[in-house]
Order: C-alpha cells, then sequence, then structure tokens
C-alpha cells in the first residue's frame, strides 16, 4: 500500500486547511487516484492493522439493500452507528423512520433504484414499452399514466458482463438527486464502472468517490471496492485485475495527524490474498450463472490469507 502512504504524504505536504460541516478542519487536495493490480495481492492498508471484517459487513449490507444501522450492527459492522442516531440534521429529518434508520442510502439505490415514468395516456406505444420493461401502472390523472420500477443496478453490471462483456456502459451510482435529502448521509462513494477484457478473461473496476476521508474511509473504501471487484469477477467468469480508485475531495482531518504521521514512520508489509469461501460457486468452473448470491453471501465468505499488518492505530469519525 506504497499508494496509500504517498496520497498520504502528499496531503500533508501540498494540501490546505478547509472548514467543513463536521466542524473539525481538514487538509484536502482536489483530485486523486490510485490504481491497483490484484493479481499482485489485495490491497489492504498494513501499516496499521485493516477493520476487514467491519469493511466486509459494510459491504454485504449494502448489497442487500441495508438500510438500518442495526443490520449493519448484525452483520460485524457498526460504523452507521453514529450517523443513524448522532448526527443532529437527520435527528431532526422529517424522513428518518426512527432509531438506527439510515434513509435510502447506499445499497437502496444500488438494488432498488426508484424509477418513474411519467407519459401520456395518449402515449400508447411509449407505455407499452415502458410495461415491458418491468415497469407498472401507479396512477392515471389529468390524462397521464404514473409508472414505477425498482432497478436493480448491480444485478444489470453482472447480467451485461455476461451477455454483453463489450458494452461501455457497465457501471451503478448511488447519487440520487430526488433523495438525497432522504438520506443519512448522501453517498460518497458514487459512481462504479466495470470493465470487461475479454481477451484475458480479466475484470476491472474503476470508483469515483466525491469526498473521502483518507485517514479513515479511504483504507475502508478500497477494501470494499476489492472485495466487490473480486465477488462479481468470481460470480460472472472473470478474473480480477485492476482497480482504480479516483477521489474528487481527498482529505485528512486534523484529528487524524498523529494516526497518519505514524503510519508514515512504518514500512508497509506484503500485500496479502484475499479468499472467498468454495461456497460462493465460480462462474468459470460451473457454468452456471447464479447472481443470486449477491445477497445469499455472508461476511464470513471473506477472508485475509498471509495478513502482516503493524500494531492498530486509531482516531475518531468525523460525523
Amino acid at each position: 500500500m506504497k499508494q496509500y502512504l504517498d496520497l498520504v504524504r502528499n496531503i500533508l505536504e501540498s494540501g490546505s486547511i478547509q472548514e467543513n460541516r463536521t466542524g473539525i478542519r481538514t487538509i484536502s487536495i482536489p483530485g486523486a487516484m490510485m490504481k491497483f493490480d490484484l493479481k499482485a495481492g489485495f490491497p489492504a492498508v498494513t501499516t496499521r492493522k485493516l477493520a476487514f471484517k467491519s469493511a466486509v459487513g459494510e459491504l454485504v449490507g449494502f448489497l442487500r439493500g441495508s438500510r438500518n444501522a442495526q443490520e449493519f450492527r448484525n452483520l460485524g459492522c457498526k460504523v452507521w452507528d453514529q450517523n443513524a442516531n448522532e448526527n443532529r440534521l437527520w435527528l431532526d429529518n422529517p424522513y428518518r423512520l426512527g432509531t438506527d434508520d439510515l434513509g435510502e442510502i447506499y445499497g437502496v439505490q444500488w438494488r432498488k433504484w426508484p424509477a418513474y415514468k411519467l407519459i401520456e395516456s395518449s402515449k400508447t406505444d411509449r407505455i407499452a414499452d415502458a410495461l415491458s420493461r418491468g415497469y407498472e401502472k401507479m396512477a392515471e390523472f389529468d390524462g397521464k399514466v404514473l409508472l414505477y420500477k425498482a432497478i436493480d443496478q448491480l444485478r444489470a453490471c453482472l447480467d451485461t458482463i455476461v451477455n454483453n462483456p463489450a458494452d461501455r456502459r457497465i457501471l451503478f451510482h448511488a447519487w440520487n438527486p430526488a433523495q438525497l435529502e432522504e438520506m443519512a448521509l448522501p453517498p460518497c462513494h458514487l459512481l462504479y464502472q466495470f470493465l470487461p477484457n475479454q481477451s484475458k478473461k480479466e475484470l476491472s473496476l474503476c470508483l469515483y468517490i466525491r469526498s473521502n476521508d483518507v485517514g479513515l474511509g479511504t483504507p475502508f473504501n478500497i477494501t470494499e471496492g476489492a472485495v466487490l471487484l473480486s465477488l462479481v469477477s468470481r460470480l460472472t467468469g472473470y478474473t480480477p485485475r485492476w482497480f482504480t480508485y479516483f477521489i474528487g475531495d481527498a482529505h485528512v482531518y486534523e484529528n487524524h495527524l498523529d494516526m497518519l504521521k505514524e503510519q508514515l514512520k512504518r514500512d508497509p508489509h506484503p500485500s496479502p490474498r484475499l479468499v472467498i469461501s468454495d461456497r460462493i460457486p465460480e462462474f468459470s468452473r460451473t457454468g452456471k450463472y447464479e447472481p443470486e448470491w449477491l445477497e445469499r453471501m455472508e461476511p464470513s465468505d471473506f477472508s485475509l490469507e498471509n495478513y502482516l499488518h503493524h500494531p492498530p492505530l486509531t482516531a475518531p469519525m468525523a460525523v
């Protein structure tokens, strides 16, 4: 994870002090990128202990479309507790459903993006087309028809990788402008694009993050993205290869400086290897496409082999 340490060093040396909504100042730079070759190992931070199980638990929650902090806790991830129950803006939000509710966050958008069409009743060809695509009629009024369906963006990506790998539109995202006010936290990691290489049977992933807490969030998000790429590759018959990680606002919180400066003194260990449980089928071996495993997996289905790391370091999360 030398790239990660280089990013931290770059922010500390060339970043600017910025104010933000949390009240804790950051040192920030605009625009950053890291590129990891998963063929060379799993990109886990080694200059402190990675909260691997927590990161995987969060990812599993996203895959299940979870919107409740209790569901994430049940998966071994507590990072949503504060945003659910201590974020004053969210506590006063009329869309909040009560204790532990998070609203229409990541997983809801990934797996159940709410899609509507309002079509004039006379446009029967358009209505027929919408119905053929899975929309359902919700209401008719003022000479118009309202149709709705929940779009499973992630499943659509897997289907396209298998059926049309030359497509350059294999992506999903979580930035739904119509529902930002209905979320405990607007999405930070918001756009994922899969890129199959048919000749080499390799699958790569580009991730764009609008704003990233480099001290705590970046190692967590890198882990989730690399696990997701490995999982999707397994279910679609590819080998995971390049994971490219883009950040819009890359920042370090001032109260994370001690933790990060200590990491810069430490030499990284070799990268570990990600192990996925044999119970999750490999399409390349079985020849059977089983995307329903997106919902069936458990955090225990993932582990790191030969993960050497320096002693743990902690810092508070800004909410």
